[in-house]
């Protein structure tokens, strides 16, 4: 879930930072894009971080579902949310208070 320009990125995570964010509330914001740079697509998502590793990503159970969701193992893509309500703009849904939030943008795989 990052820029197609970047080849070399490499997530920051740490074992200890990922341990203290088990149980905190997540909203997430995903912007997908085509090659050519335009929006294709967006999508909002919160719930509970379950799991964090390295390996598996960081995984949240989502809160209108249960269902899991996948995000990339960086840990520097979460920000401290400021208090307050933040409302879903495709369901008009309210969240309260997310302790953090993290957006995303994602492109397709580049053509070879």
């Amino acid at each position: 879930m990052v820029n197609s320009d970047m080849d070399d990125w490499q997530p920051y995570f740490d074992d200890e930072e990922a341990k203290a964010l088990i149980g905190k509330h997540l909203l997430v914001g995903v912007t997908h894009r085509n090659h050519a740079d335009e929006i294709i697509g967006m999508e909002q998502f919160h719930g509970e971080i379950v799991r964090a590793t390295r390996d598996e990503g960081i995984v949240l159970r989502l809160e209108a579902s249960g269902e899991e969701r996948l995000l990339p193992p960086d840990l520097s893509r979460l920000e401290q949310a400021a208090p307050g309500n933040f409302r879903l703009k495709a369901s008009g849904e309210v969240v309260e208070n997310p302790d953090f939030v993290s957006t995303w943008t994602v492109y397709p795989p580049k053509e070879h």
